[in-house]
């Protein structure tokens, strides 16, 4: 079983609870629904959890609900804990190079704390 955490800047802003906070009820619950399908399977389906190719150990979480599709960045901690760095709607096929960069940038800078 995987623990989900939400990074934390210093200031002790939350980015992804921000970012859930601006979607419709609906939509957050689907996210939710996604996250915890993380914490709960032993393995789970490319469709909602999938490496990144050619970033720094960058994991995307990919919910779709409705015609919206979103997408959450963060890292695996050890084997059990997902960190959450950023999360954005996708708009496009690929993801874009500055959201991989922002999500290495907090990735580091949560573990350099």
């Amino acid at each position: 079983m995987r623990e989900v955490q939400f990074y934390r800047a210093q200031s002790g802003s939350s980015p992804i609870e921000d970012f859930l906070d601006s979607l419709d009820a609906r939509q957050a619950q689907k996210v939710i629904w996604v996250l915890r399908l993380i914490e709960e399977l032993e393995r789970i389906p490319q469709q909602y959890f999938k490496k990144i190719s050619g970033s720094d150990d960058i994991w995307e979480v990919r919910v779709k609900a409705g015609r919206e599709t979103f997408r959450l960045l963060g890292f695996l901690e050890g084997t059990k804990l997902v960190i959450l760095v950023h999360a954005f709607k996708k708009k496009s096929q690929q993801i874009k190079k500055a959201d991989i960069k922002l999500a290495e940038r907090r990735k580091k800078e949560y573990l350099s704390r």
